[in-house]
Order: structure tokens, then C-alpha cells, then sequence
């Protein structure tokens, strides 16, 4: 049994207000805002992440009503550790997901700092706080789908994430193939398990409360992989010197996009127009390097926007 005396930090659930300096990105001036157009979520090209083209809504209620309220009320994790995670030194929330937030704040505001609420939220918390309009945005490595199409909006697609596994360094495993007989942890209640099972047939599921009670369950000897988004799985290798993600093909496709209120139109197109921005001048580029290239061990490109909706 392998035991190491690593410590896994424990996050604090609470409301705070962490933010970080950040660049003002440049002005994007597209033309106006064509008519929403009533879309299925699927048609002929089955793909849900198609949002609402930008457009120059600088100046439109959405935004203004954001400046007059003098800080932008984000949605996100506290403990989702490279995601959005509490700095045990420094209490300041951070991570790739906070990134986006900061940037959307630079763009409504001229900074971040100062202008930037974050309120940790469960999962299951995501859709109602848009939907009461207590949130502005959610930023909480969130996929979208055509179900939550029907509650919610979604800006472009901001991340290609996918179901992977971790195991330990020099431990023989070098696909999910190789996991036939040999004991697989995720979350209960999560289909990982089922995903696992279909190309592993003989593979010994092993359930925990979170990715961190199977990070536990991994330390102590219990199970020999754990299996979830490769952006989780990234945050638990980061914590653990002996763990790596698999690289590879992704099992599953995980489109995350930025939630929005489904009648705040114009807040969706500024956002999409801050993340053609991001990919212009390279800060997304530089915060994936940043937060998730050192643990997934593969470089990424920002998706291409979708637009037609």
C-alpha cells in the first residue's frame, strides 16, 4: 500500500471577493446586434454549443446595469483546485475560471480590481442563481448541453474539456484498456463509471462523496485510478507528485461555456466579444499555460466560437 503524507487543502465555503489585476483588453467593435434567432439547440449540425454572435453592446442595459450595481456577481467554485480554489495563503479565489471572470470584469469596468464578487456555489446551485437573477454569470467548469439550453444562455464555448483518468507514475496503465480488473473511483451518482465500463468491461468501480474523497481513496492504496473531467483531473495530479492524467483521446466530450440569465441577451454577445479578445491577444493561451498545461501535459488551443443562434 502506498501511503504518502500529502495534505490535501480544505477550502472554506464562503462568499468572497477574489480577484486579480488584470490587462483591460481591447475595445471590440463588431456591428450591431442582429435578432436573436429562435434555434433548436440541435439541428442539422447536432452541435449545442452555437451561441449569439458578438456585437457592440458596450452600452446596452445588460452592461449598463452591471456598472451602475459597480461589480460583476460571478458564480464559481472555491474548491475545484486549478478551476477556481481558495489560495490557503493569500484567501484570494483563483484559477482558470477566475481568469474569465477577471477578464469580463476588465472589459465592463476598465479593471478587475474592485469590481469583481465571486460567491461560491455548489454545482447544483449554477442554473437557479442565474435563473432568480442573483448572478450575473456562472464560471464553474460548467458543460453546456441542449437540456440546459432550455433554462439558461451560454456564451461561445470557452474550453475543451473531456472525461480521462489518473493514475500513478509507473504504474503500467497507459489507456482505459488497461483498466480491465483494476479498481476506477469518480463521484457517485456521475456516469464516469458507466463510461469506464464500456470499453473496460471488467474494470471495479469504487464511488466517493467528491474527486477529493477519491484522491483519499487513491493516496491510501484503495483504488488504482480515478476517472472525471480532464480539468479536475489536472487539479488532483497537481496536488499528488506520483499521480499523472492519461493522455490521449478523451472519453466524452465537455464543452464549458459561461452561464447567463436566458433573457440577458446582450450580456452573452459582450462576453463572446471579451473571449475573441482573449484569443487575439493571447491571455487565454497565457492562462491555460498558467493553471493547466503543467499538469495535463498537453498544449491546447482556445475553440473556435460558434455562432447562429
Amino acid at each position: 500500500m502506498r501511503k504518502l503524507t500529502l495534505a490535501v487543502a480544505t477550502f472554506a465555503l464562503l462568499a468572497g471577493c477574489g480577484y486579480s489585476d488584470t490587462q483591460v483588453p481591447a475595445a471590440v467593435t463588431p456591428e450591431a446586434a442582429p435578432p436573436a434567432a429562435t434555434v433548436p439547440c440541435e439541428d442539422d449540425t447536432g452541435d449545442p454549443t452555437r451561441s449569439y454572435a458578438t456585437a457592440d453592446v458596450g452600452n446596452s442595459k445588460a452592461i449598463q446595469d452591471i456598472r451602475d450595481q459597480g461589480f460583476l456577481r460571478a458564480g464559481v467554485s472555491a474548491d475545484s483546485y486549478l478551476l477556481g480554489s481558495r489560495n490557503p495563503f493569500t484567501g484570494v479565489i483563483e484559477g482558470f475560471d477566475i481568469d474569465m471572470v477577471n477578464q469580463i470584469a476588465a472589459a465592463i469596468f476598465g479593471t478587475a480590481q474592485g469590481h469583481v464578487q465571486l460567491r461560491v456555489i455548489s454545482a447544483a446551485d449554477r442554473i437557479p442563481l442565474l435563473q432568480s437573477g442573483e448572478l450575473d454569470i456562472v464560471a464553474r467548469n460548467m458543460t453546456i448541453n441542449c437540456s440546459r439550453w432550455e433554462q439558461i444562455a451560454f456564451s461561445a464555448e470557452y474550453f475543451q474539456s473531456g472525461q480521462k483518468v489518473l493514475v500513478a507514475k509507473g504504474s503500467g496503465i497507459r489507456s482505459v484498456a488497461d483498466l480491465s480488473g483494476k479498481r476506477v473511483c469518480a463521484p457517485a451518482g456521475t456516469t464516469s463509471l458507466d463510461n469506464i465500463q464500456e470499453i473496460a468491461p471488467d474494470a471495479i468501480p469504487v464511488t466517493a462523496g467528491n474527486h477529493t474523497g477519491c484522491l483519499l481513496k487513491f493516496q491510501n492504496g484503495e483504488t488504482d485510478a480515478i476517472t472525471g473531467d480532464d480539468t479536475v483531473l489536472a487539479g488532483l495530479a497537481a496536488q499528488d507528485p506520483y499521480a499523472e492524467v492519461l493522455t490521449g483521446e478523451a472519453l466524452t466530450d465537455e464543452p464549458y461555456g459561461i452561464g447567463v440569465n436566458e433573457e440577458n441577451v446582450d450580456l452573452v454577445r459582450f462576453i463572446n466579444g471579451v473571449l475573441e479578445q482573449m484569443d487575439a491577444d493571447g491571455s487565454w493561451q497565457a492562462s491555460y499555460k498558467k493553471w493547466l498545461q503543467p499538469s495535463l501535459k498537453a498544449p491546447a488551443t482556445q475553440p473556435d466560437p460558434v455562432y447562429g443562434r
